[in-house]
């Protein structure tokens, strides 16, 4: 058995039943596996479905309880939808913390013929899908989610109202200068989509100060 990576936290209790890939990285439940190997970058839609029906945490797949753990980029924040069902809290933070692409602002998703951001875009992600490393990651913890259906296909997910929001850079809090930074690169993809739709740059720029409550507090520079 692959042992975990000596440069990772230590798995929480629900974690740990999953497998441990050639690298010493634990195998997230909703992973497909090809060949035999897992395939990070593809989910199992057959988990998505078992996920939205069951109340499984797409990270270990053992049931949700009352409070719901998203985890995804400010932009997902800003509109509160997402394309992956709930975690169970500890599951979320940890993978915020230690995966390899969340934790890394600079890390670039692998592309080749298999996956690629055009094929990403075009069959597998519902919506307006932005192919960036936001390098931030946003813990959004609510208790409870809608789902509905984009003109274009698909199923996506309404994050229910936050009790609290938690942001991660380098497997440590992000500061609120560096959401910002990330909510700054990303929004650019939003208004172009907005544009195009009466009233809709309006409603973006609303949902956007809705945000605003739930980032980072100011760090006071002592002198």
């Amino acid at each position: 058995m692959t042992a975990l990576r000596s440069d990772l936290e230590p798995l929480p209790p629900k974690l740990r039943s999953l497998s441990i890939d050639e690298r010493g990285y634990p195998v997230p439940w909703f992973v497909d596996w090809i060949d035999g190997k897992p395939e990070f970058r593809a989910m199992d839609r057959r988990k998505f479905r078992d996920a939205i029906k069951k109340k499984l945490c797409w990270v270990c797949g053992d049931p949700l309880g009352v409070n719901l753990a998203f985890l995804a980029g400010p932009m997902c924040g800003i509109n509160r939808t997402s394309a992956e069902p709930p975690n169970h809290y500890a599951c979320a933070a940890w993978s915020a913390r230690n995966c390899p692409f969340l934790n890394n602002p600079r890390a670039v998703r692998r592309e080749d013929e298999l996956i690629n951001n055009a094929a990403f875009t075009d069959d597998d992600q519902p919506g307006n899908a932005i192919c960036r490393n936001p390098g931030v990651a946003m813990v959004w913890v609510c208790r409870g989610y809608e789902i509905w259906k984009p003109p274009g296909g698909g199923v996506l997910i309404t994050m229910g109202e936050p009790d609290r929001v938690e942001w991660y850079r380098e497997g440590r809090p992000a500061t609120r200068a560096e959401v910002l930074q990330s909510i700054e690169t990303g929004l650019p993809a939003l208004e172009v989509v907005a544009e195009s739709e009466p009233g809709a740059m309006a409603d973006l720029r609303r949902k956007e100060q809705r945000l605003a409550k739930w980032l980072p507090e100011m760090q006071v520079v002592k002198q």
